[in-house]
């Protein structure tokens, strides 16, 4: 048996799990490893600050809830959720399908479902807006029967989890396009609004110096048959953090200005915003593209 330095103890990690049997368990561990032992001899890690990481993982796990995904947040603002949504949709986005963007931690699954053009908008009150336009596939033909998932703030800048009862939901729906991919949504102005900081994901942003804040935003999850899930989001151009997204969040591409008086528009004497997304064919093998999970299903498993 040799002694270990600081230098040989990573190979025989790494040599002590070459058994694994999964080749991409196996290539993620060992990379990871690599990774993780560099780190701490790069910046000298000390016993008190292993300490201080490991009590801080702690107390994200320990914030984690059905109704909240700490350690989604803590991706989130380090900026990892949205480099695995850049890879993912690098290699697998097709042609000039919509650019995709995070889920993020306030997904709730089976949301109510709405009829063309009705509001989302069950309790919460401010400005409205109406969203419309198409869903198209490569060629540009409209996908009918699409399924459209929305979900946002309400105009005070928050989300239902954080201000109702986890029954109720609200600022959130399910729309189906006709038979030419269109869609028509009704909703309230969202307001940017500041990440939960009264965790310890807030905390370390809060310690950055960093504003904390995303941009006034709506979430967009968009399926049909046949076709690649698109997850995605549009943002208001004119909020004063749409180039400082906390969780970088934000595409050219993504970014609307609504405008009242569009002909087009379903409700034109509203601010509206139109805008058609394209979603492409599935690929076989293909996975799924949600960078983000319904916090009540992390908890669950």
């Amino acid at each position: 048996m040799a002694d270990l330095d600081q230098n040989t103890v990573t190979d025989a990690v790494i040599a002590q799990m070459a058994s694994t049997s999964d080749p991409r368990l196996r290539e993620v561990m060992e990379s990871l490893v690599r990774h993780l032992h560099g780190f701490a001899r790069e910046v000298k890690l000390t016993p008190g600050e292993w300490l201080a990481a490991i009590a801080f993982l702690t107390r994200v796990g320990q914030a984690c809830t059905p109704i909240r995904q700490e350690f989604i947040l803590l991706s989130d603002t380090l900026g990892l959720s949205r480099l695995v949504n850049l890879m993912d949709d690098s290699a697998n986005r097709v042609g000039d399908a919509t650019e995709t963007s995070l889920l993020g931690p306030f997904y709730r699954e089976a949301s109510p479902r709405y009829g063309y053009g009705e509001s989302i908008a069950a309790h919460a009150k401010g400005p409205e807006m109406v969203l419309f336009g198409r869903v198209l596939n490569e060629a540009g033909e409209g996908v009918p029967n699409a399924v459209v998932e929305v979900w946002q703030t309400d105009a005070d800048g928050a989300y239902d989890l954080q201000t109702n009862d986890p029954a109720v939901m609200d600022m959130r729906g399910q729309f189906r396009t006709d038979a030419e991919g269109r869609y028509a949504i009704r909703t309230l102005v969202p307001l940017g609004y500041s990440i939960p900081m009264d965790g310890p994901v807030g905390e370390l942003v809060r310690r950055q110096g960093r504003h904390g804040v995303r941009p006034a935003h709506i979430h967009m999850l968009i399926g049909a048959e046949g076709y690649r899930e698109l997850v995605t989001a549009l943002y208001l151009g004119d909020d004063a953090h749409i180039d400082s997204d906390t969780v970088f969040g934000v595409s050219e591409s993504l970014v609307v200005q609504p405008q009242t008086g569009l002909e087009a528009s379903p409700v034109p004497e509203l601010p509206s915003v139109r805008y058609d997304f394209r979603i492409a064919r599935r690929a076989p093998h293909d996975t799924s593209a949600r960078v983000g999970a319904d916090p009540s299903k992390v908890a669950a498993e």
